[in-house]
């Protein structure tokens, strides 16, 4: 009997010394843990946003692109789609309108990416699905003069953008929003 209760005894003395090491190694593997979330997680999506390129003057209501329009929408191509795949855009937002899809159609064809049309009064709708579906990616927004500063300001929570002037065109806006940051914005003249 006192063997029993000698071996009963000596487990007992033994537990409340390896409890904190295993509670310490749980702690350790769930930091670990978290640690590879936040890491996996930590992606910053990019988004270009540009206006269309040059439209025809008094053509209604849906102008098309002019020459200068069409020349402009092609030198966006070159621009942007001559990198490697996994460096390029992944996808291209337009609105409605016939000029920003005219815009858009050099690069995306060249890179063999959707042409995602939007709403033009849709912005937040834009930023929600941008921001949802496109996390850690790169985005090219085609808009317009009154909507570029509006975009702009929504993904970047508030940066001060100046208005576009109606003949102005070629003015764009890269916008970096990490997962756990501030977004930030570099303001550029496209070709």
């Amino acid at each position: 009997m006192m063997r029993r209760m000698h071996k009963e005894y000596a487990s007992l003395r033994r537990r409340p010394f390896l409890a904190p090491v295993w509670i310490f190694g749980l702690i350790g593997l769930l930091m670990l843990v978290a640690a590879a979330w936040a890491v996996r997680e930590a992606s910053t999506t990019l988004v270009l946003v540009t206006r269309h390129a040059e439209k025809v003057v008094e053509a209604g209501a849906d102008p098309p692109l002019s020459a200068a329009g069409l020349e402009r929408a092609q030198r966006l191509a070159a621009l942007l789609g001559d990198s490697p795949r996994e460096l390029a855009v992944d996808a291209v937002f337009v609105t409605q309108w016939q000029r920003t899809a005219a815009t858009a159609l050099p690069l995306a064809t060249r890179l063999g990416i959707p042409v995602i049309p939007v709403a033009a009064e849709d912005l937040a709708g834009l930023e929600a699905r941008i921001r949802k579906e496109y996390r850690g990616r790169r985005v090219l927004v085609i808009a317009h003069s009154d909507s570029v500063p509006v975009i702009v300001a929504d993904l970047s929570q508030g940066a001060s953008v100046p208005p576009i002037a109606e003949g102005e065109y070629g003015r764009a806006y890269l916008v970096a929003i990490p997962r756990w940051s501030r977004p930030s914005v570099l303001a550029m003249r496209l070709p």
